[in-house]
Order: structure tokens, then sequence, then C-alpha cells
């Protein structure tokens, strides 16, 4: 296992036990009838019932189990094998239906057929964690039947370049280097005591469209946003609609992103 792979795949061990019990993530919300989806991604998904749902880097499964939910046929992988026995248990726990597979992104292909999903979903924080944008999009693009589509939501790239008091542009926008860090504790948890390092990698949109594009994905969607519906970054004020900007910039910055492509 490459380093990048095996830090990254301790920190989201080390991470989700802390995760599972937070307001966060409001497991018994769940487990009573609430959606974890975001108003962005449902926006995109629409009616998804008898779909076959492939869901990229899926934590602890409850968007995947959302989807199921809806009446998807759902397959959630991530590389963290604690948060893939936790989705597992929480599928049992909720009565829903899917699979989990524990792998990188990048095997996906060694591990699922190819051309037999009409969706990939990935959301929220997931890039920052794959070196080779390209690659990505390339796996989607095998996983996809033609005509299947690409359902992402990610964080701007923009709030990628800030510290995390969001005072000063500490990291470059473009994917120059991995950018190398200690994790002190975890957004979900603060008072979290986790201490390793990870790897993590900027992508501009630019290069995230090109990938697409290059990878025979047809554009249909793509929408930037001044707010984000979690909130996962220090200095927040949450707004009347729900969501969150970072309060002395008063959304005068894009934080998030949400598109839709076609294969074609």
């Amino acid at each position: 296992m490459e380093p990048y792979l095996e830090a990254n795949k301790a920190l989201w061990n080390a991470r989700t036990p802390h995760h599972i019990g937070t307001e966060f993530y409001d497991v018994p919300g769940f487990l009573a009838g609430n959606t974890s989806l975001k108003a962005p991604e449902l926006a995109l998904l629409g009616d998804i019932t008898g779909q076959d749902i492939l869901h990229l880097q899926c934590h602890f499964g409850q968007d995947t189990l959302s989807m199921s939910r809806m009446g998807a046929r759902v397959t959630g992988l991530d590389l963290s094998d604690i948060a893939i026995a936790e989705a597992q248990k929480l599928a049992e726990q909720a009565q829903l239906p899917a699979q989990f597979v524990c792998a990188d992104v990048y095997d996906t292909p060694n591990l699922l057929p190819k051309n037999s999903f009409d969706t990939v979903f990935t959301t929220y924080g997931t890039i920052g964690w794959l070196p080779d944008i390209d690659r990505w999009a390339a796996v989607i693009s095998q996983m996809l039947r033609r005509g299947g589509r690409l359902v992402f939501a990610e964080f701007h790239p923009v709030v990628w370049m800030y510290d995390d008091d969001f005072t000063n542009v500490a990291y470059p926008y473009f994917n120059v280097a991995p950018i190398i860090e200690t994790e002190q504790s975890t957004y979900a948890d603060t008072n979290a005591q986790i201490n390793i390092q990870s790897y993590g990698w900027n992508h501009s949109i630019a290069d995230v469209l090109t990938a697409l594009i290059k990878h025979g994905l047809r554009l249909d969607a793509f929408r930037e946003y001044d707010s984000s519906p979690y909130n996962c970054f220090r200095h927040t004020t949450q707004r009347l609609d729900g969501n969150y900007i970072i309060t002395h910039f008063e959304g005068r910055i894009p934080m998030m992103y949400a598109l839709q492509a076609t294969k074609l």
C-alpha cells in the first residue's frame, strides 16, 4: 500500500468511531427515517427508484442507505475497513439493503463489474484525498453504463486555499504538490484526540471538468454555492435556510459546488 493510502486509511479508521455518535451525523435521526442527503445532491438525483448506484468514498454509509431508502440498489465503497464495518451495522439496524466494499477508489474497476451503474455518486470532502483527478474520472467512466450519470457535490477549492481560521491564503488553488499535515481532531468532534498524518491534494474546477470531459462525460449541470450544508469549518454562521457561511466573509466566497455529467 502506498504511503498516502496507508496514512489516510489510518486517519479515517481513527475518525470513524468518533463520528458515529455525534450530532453532526445524527444516527438516531437517520434510523428514525431522516435522510442524510442535502438539498444540492437531492436536486440532482431526482427519482432514483430502481437505479443501480455506486457511492464512492461512502464513509459509514448514511448517504448510501438514504439512497437505498429512496428505492435504489446501492453499493458503497470506502478505503476505511472500520467505516465499512459500521456501514454494514447501520444497514442492519435500518433494515435497508446495500452492498459495501472496502477498497481504494482507484481499485474499483478491478472489484466491481464495469459499465453496470446508472449513477455514480460522491459528495463532500472526497476528491481531496485523491492525488490523480484524471484517474478518478476514468474510474467513473468505466463504472457507468452508457447514458449513466455522475452526481457530484464537493467543497469548493477556494475554501481549501485558506488556513483553518480563514484569515490567510495558506495553500495553492492548483494541485502542485501533496499537502501533508498532522490531524489533531476531526470536523465532527473537535474534542477527539487524533494525532495522525494525512495526505491531501487540491483540485481546481478546471482540472475536475477537464478530466470528466476527457473520459467521455458531458456536463449537464454545474452550480456553485456561497454556503455549506455542513457546519464543518471554523467561524461559521447559520443562515435562515439552514446552511452555513464563514462569518467574516458574509457569503462572499464560493463554499461548494455540485454537478451532473452524463456518460456519452
